[in-house]
């Protein structure tokens, strides 16, 4: 069923592995959450970029996490109305000789959505994953966790308008994902962590897609802004950018 996703705007991401691993082959992202083991898989990570800021380097690892979970978690949800087993302790994780997330593993395929708000349907991904790793990550390197969000929201909401052009979506099938992403406060009474995370900039070349918040990559040494940086100016003060 899920190989279906896996064309147009989802062509050249790997497609899931339905498959519980038994010789250690991936990382568990439970194990995530175990002080040590991140430790070690972010020094990994980390050994591509010496004198790195380590929280540039969380925070470059995280987009290549968030980038892999949400592609594949809301391309089921939008697409085929399905919720995948995408809680921590359910998810495997496969990682390159460098340290990051390249492809996912899940115990199955996941169950029917049913009838669901937008923000329920997505809970398990936000509650049962971005929550904790992202609190995890936050206590790890020291950067404020509306950084890690700000990750998760960036991607949350372009494959939210990619997969509008997938062929497999009809009138409106990102609505709910932009309607979560247009929600300030939640059903709990919390503030929304993925509200609002990219505005869109007039230009001269038309509409620019534009992060509210910096990823921190610039403290990476030799590493490119993001072509959606909100920063104005490349030689701005390093201290000067919210964190």
């Amino acid at each position: 069923m899920l190989s279906r996703l896996y064309t147009g705007p989802l062509e050249r991401i790997a497609p899931i592995k339905v498959s519980v691993p038994t010789d250690g082959e991936a990382l568990c992202a439970s194990d995530l959450l175990n002080a040590q083991k991140l430790t070690a898989l972010l020094r990994r990570f980390g050994c591509s970029y010496p004198e790195g800021d380590r929280r540039a380097i969380a925070s470059l690892w995280s987009k290549w996490h968030f980038s892999n979970v949400l592609a594949h978690g809301l391309a089921a949800n939008l697409l085929l109305e399905r919720e995948l087993p995408l809680a921590l302790e359910e998810t495997h994780i496969d990682l390159s000789g460098e340290g990051y997330t390249i492809g996912l593993r899940l115990v199955n395929e996941g169950i029917a959505l049913g009838e669901r708000s937008a923000q329920h349907r997505f809970e398990r991904i936000i509650d049962h994953h971005l929550e904790p790793l992202i609190r995890a990550l936050s206590d790890w390197s020291g950067a404020a966790p509306r950084v890690f969000w700000s990750n998760a929201g960036n991607y949350f909401e372009y494959f939210a308008q990619a997969l509008q052009t997938h062929p497999l979506a009809l009138a409106h099938t990102n609505a709910p994902a932009l309607e979560l992403l247009e929600t300030r406060v939640l059903a709990n009474g919390k503030r929304n962590p993925l509200y609002r995370p990219i505005r869109y900039q007039t230009t001269a070349n038309g509409p620019q897609r534009v992060r509210q918040l910096c990823c921190l990559r610039y403290l990476l040494p030799a590493v490119e802004y993001c072509e959606n940086c909100p920063l104005t100016c490349p030689k701005r003060d390093k201290t000067s950018v919210e964190q």
